[in-house]
């Protein structure tokens, strides 16, 4: 009897599981996401790319969630971004590349992003850093499902499981590909002594072609625009600290995730100008979700961080209390290092 509850438990799992992957097909789906959002820029806003101090930076993110249902989600990214000035002025042109990669499940959902990007930054002050800038993000997804793994409850005979029993489901494709783009604006600038604090604001717009994504080649399902709001601030306390504070807001259809929090960052040695550590400790929470502590280390251009989600939704039953570990790694360059030919925003 127990081996029977225990079959019955594992078909639940992967009935769940499927009902979540061919809802991704949806449109009612929500889009991939990290924890450590302020590390993935242009799946916030492709007009985020290139608002960080220096020339070049390449970064990505390892994401490892809700282990205890079948390895339900890895996902990683890898995003590099390169800036070239324009003209005399203080403008520059940022070009950028997001790679995404994420499998859901036993039944191996694969989601492949392949995503350029191009930005334009225009300076609005020749004084301190004030940009205003245009983005836009565009290229190939794919989705495949391996429906070998698939195990449904048709699959059941009533006593045992039956790989020969159909499972009841009617996809035609296990592929599914498409074009995919995505539009958005942001504004950053400098404040306060010697302009050490800043900020910035930034609106996007993702899947503006409404792309059709269905595993049963329905023409009537295709993926809701999604809409998201993005603001940060860093602010100096002192030589050695200061903190910052940043959160994303987004609407998908009838998917809407809030996150938001702040690090606290303190240089490590005696010199506040040669140090090369930074010790970075934070909180964040997705409301209704997870709370997410996270902690991070600046080695000179070199920086690693990594984040927990304690899942605090209605989930955690499901997921028996265990969340999401992310880990982190950023590149920061300089081509002229000492004298770049544009004003850098200081994040």
């Amino acid at each position: 009897m127990s081996l029977m509850n225990e079959y019955k438990k594992q078909v639940s799992l992967s009935v769940w599981i499927l009902a979540l992957i061919l809802t991704g097909a949806t449109a009612r789906a929500q889009d991939i996401h990290f924890s450590q959002f302020y590390e993935a820029p242009l799946l916030r806003n492709p007009a985020l790319a290139g608002v960080f101090t220096g020339d070049y930076r390449v970064q990505t993110i390892f994401r490892d969630q809700w282990n205890s249902i079948n390895n339900a989600y890895r996902t990683g990214s890898l995003s590099g971004e390169y800036k070239w000035p324009v003209g005399k002025g203080n403008d520059f042109l940022t070009t950028g590349m997001e790679i995404l990669y994420d499998q859901a499940g036993t039944a191996a959902l694969n989601t492949t992003e392949l995503m350029p990007a191009l930005n334009y930054h225009k300076s609005l002050s020749n004084d301190k850093p004030m940009y205003l800038a245009l983005g836009f993000m565009g290229g190939l997804v794919s989705k495949t499902l391996d429906l070998s793994k698939v195990t449904t409850n048709s699959q059941y005979n009533g006593t045992a499981y039956d790989p020969a029993l159909p499972n009841g489901e009617t996809i035609l494709s296990p592929n599914v590909h498409y074009l995919d783009g995505a539009l958005g604006i942001s504004f950053n600038t400098a404040f306060g002594a010697d302009y050490k604090n800043t900020m910035y604001v930034g609106a996007s717009y993702y899947h503006l072609n409404r792309p059709k994504n269905s595993f049963y080649q329905n023409p009537a399902v295709e993926l809701d625009p999604k809409v998201v709001f993005s603001a940060g601030v860093k602010a100096i306390i002192n030589d050695y600290t200061w903190f910052s504070i940043e959160a994303d807001h987004s609407q998908q259809g009838s998917a809407v995730e809030t996150i938001g929090g702040v690090m606290v960052s303190y240089k490590l040695g005696d010199d506040t100008e040669k140090t090369p550590y930074v010790f970075n400790l934070g909180a964040y929470i997705r409301l209704g979700d997870a709370i997410i502590p996270v902690i991070k280390l600046e080695m000179n251009s070199f920086t690693v961080g990594m984040s927990y989600d304690a899942n605090i939704s209605q989930l955690s039953a499901a997921t028996q209390g265990v969340g999401g570990f992310e880990l982190s790694l950023s590149y920061i360059g300089f081509l002229e290092h000492e004298n770049p030919r544009y004003l850098c925003p200081k994040f």
